[in-house]
């Protein structure tokens, strides 16, 4: 039985990174997780006790880390501040979070001899054209726009900079958008699925040409187990399904796929620096890992999440109101 930490296992990706490990497994999981606004215990409820637990702390907190990390054989680093929108209202939490807590999780598995996955975005690469043919690969250089994937392009650096020059066990996944189950409402998708459900008009940056690539989280995971397991040491892997849609059509075909006009949704102002398109070339972990993605269809993924929201209200509605009162103080 292997042991794993997951930093940040409470939030969105890390939870179902989590539930994947048990369902898969015979391997034990503990969740390390500030439960900040976008942790939800709620996200790990019903998992074997005998095999999971949570420990409530920040990444940033040097003891607390070093101790989990010298009881686990592998730390899998989901913990990071991620929204665009909040990075561009206050930094700091990001430089926290995002450099100090990957900085003080490498000096940790650094003294145990630790393997280590590091989660990261394909936001560090910048943005492409929505003309340009080319995709972002392992070697495209970083070229990051807001306080949230500049500190996870920082991040990134560190752990290459770890792996070379202290031998740290580390492997590197940057990742296309996720979506799916347990997704905090202020998300694109699930923002506007939960306002469709309330009957609310769903909100759509400026034109909404900007192009996204997308990836149903479950194969996100599937991927991060993949690399673990077999991926070579010093590594970066880009994990993404050929799921590119500008922000328009997605909205459009949630509202076709929830029984709405395909039009029945407000413009809002775009918002600050906003990246035009994104775009992965995962042939890399295809090709070396054999990994390729359940969800070929995003028509479909995007279906069963709708399905998700439905039947778990009881798991969005409490942060809700506080997210839209929160869109709705800057007009968005």
């Amino acid at each position: 039985m292997v042991g794993i930490l997951v930093t940040g296992g409470a939030g969105f990706i890390g939870s179902n990174f989590a539930q994947l490990v048990l369902e898969s497994s015979d391997d034990r999981v503990t969740v390390l997780d500030a439960l900040t606004y976008a942790g939800n215990r709620a996200s790990l409820a019903g998992l074997d006790a005998s095999r999971f637990s949570l420990v409530e702390g920040s990444v940033c907190d040097p003891d607390l880390v070093d101790r989990l990390v010298a009881e686990h054989d592998v730390v899998v680093h989901f913990a990071a501040e991620s929204h665009n929108d909040n990075s561009l209202r206050d930094p700091s939490p990001f430089i926290q979070t995002n450099l100090v807590g990957t900085y003080t999780l490498l000096e940790a598995v650094r003294r145990h001899g630790t393997r280590y996955h590091h989660i990261s975005t394909d936001e560090v690469y910048g943005d492409l054209e929505l003309d340009d043919p080319q995709r972002f690969t392992e070697t495209t250089p970083y070229n990051p726009s807001s306080p949230y994937s500049s500190t996870k392009a920082g991040s990134d650096l560190l752990v290459r900079a770890w792996v070379r020059s202290f031998g740290v066990q580390a492997t590197i996944s940057n990742c296309s958008n996720n979506y799916g189950p347990y997704q905090h409402v202020e998300k694109f998708i699930p923002r506007q699925i939960t306002n469709v459900i309330d009957g609310i008009r769903p909100k759509l940056y400026g034109a909404g040409a900007n192009v996204r690539d997308w990836i149903h989280v479950t194969d996100h995971n599937r991927a991060v187990l993949r690399i673990i397991e077999a991926g070579r040491i010093g590594e970066t892997y880009l994990i993404g399904a050929d799921g590119e849609s500008d922000n328009k059509s997605v909205i459009e075909l949630i509202l076709r796929l929830m029984g709405r006009p395909a039009d029945a949704y407000d413009h809002v102002t775009d918002r600050a620096g906003h990246d035009m398109r994104y775009a992965i070339d995962s042939t890399k972990l295809r090709t070396e890992l054999g990994w390729s993605p359940t969800f070929q269809d995003f028509e479909s993924g995007l279906a069963a999440t709708i399905d998700w929201y439905r039947d778990n209200e009881a798991w969005w509605r409490p942060m809700k109101q506080a997210t839209e009162a929160r869109y709705a103080a800057v007009g968005q």
